[in-house]
């Protein structure tokens, strides 16, 4: 695999900033499986923290739908129902282009020069060999990158929530996923480009098609 992208989130603040990072990537990559409780104590001792930190972090993630609590049972992964692709595919596939829009039209000169160099190392990330969660980080480093450069953090904040659920439902099929599947990264190297340019138009088009085309993609191994 080539060298690491730009970076997915920012440098954590704060102890509760570092464990809602880290717990967030678990939560996303499965390695907390959906519906699996959540041991805030073994949490904080595996992150070396205490458990204040730890549910703070909890608060947030249940904002964003990641873990669920119930009175007096715990907390919780929040589970996978494939009925959920076509509501979050709903709201992305009218968010998405608008970022990709927004971008391409407000993304200062810095930003579309790190697009640039972002697409170009997309373009020789090979699939066939890198780990397919990395690929998955890889995917979704390019739309934090696209979303921060349309230059609303509003917008910018909501695509963040909807871009993780969709990914967790990517992750839950990954093992099915031929590589030909995962070439959606490759996708990306358009729209950069497009981004980079200031092509808005373009950048709108290749933004929606790149969601239904993983609706698609996952829909055809259901």
């Amino acid at each position: 695999m080539t060298a690491a992208p730009l970076a997915l989130d920012p440098t954590p603040g704060s102890l509760a900033d570092r464990a809602y990072l880290s717990l967030r990537d678990q939560l996303i990559m499965l390695r907390i499986q959906p519906g699996e409780p959540i041991d805030d104590d073994r949490l904080a001792r595996s992150l070396g923290m205490g458990r204040t930190p730890v549910r703070e972090a909890l608060k947030r993630l249940e904002g964003d739908r990641l873990v669920v609590s119930f009175p007096r049972r715990g907390t919780f992964a929040t589970g996978l129902d494939i009925a959920d692709l076509a509501h979050i595919s709903e709201i992305r596939v009218q968010l998405e282009p608008l970022a990709a829009r927004r971008a391409a039209e407000r993304a200062p000169r810095a930003t579309r020069a790190e697009l640039d160099e972002l697409a170009a190392r997309t373009e020789h990330l090979d699939v066939h060999r890198a780990e397919r969660t990395d690929v998955m980080r890889w995917d979704l480093t390019v739309h934090r990158a696209i979303y921060r450069a349309a230059c609303n953090p509003h917008l910018e904040d909501v695509l963040i929530r909807y871009d993780n659920l969709a990914t967790r439902i990517h992750c839950m099929f990954l093992d099915r996923l031929s590589t030909t599947d995962l070439h959606v990264v490759a996708e990306h190297v358009a729209l950069l480009r497009a981004v980079a340019a200031g092509d808005a138009d373009r950048a709108d088009e290749l933004a929606r098609e790149h969601v239904l085309g993983f609706e698609r993609a996952i829909r055809a191994l259901i």
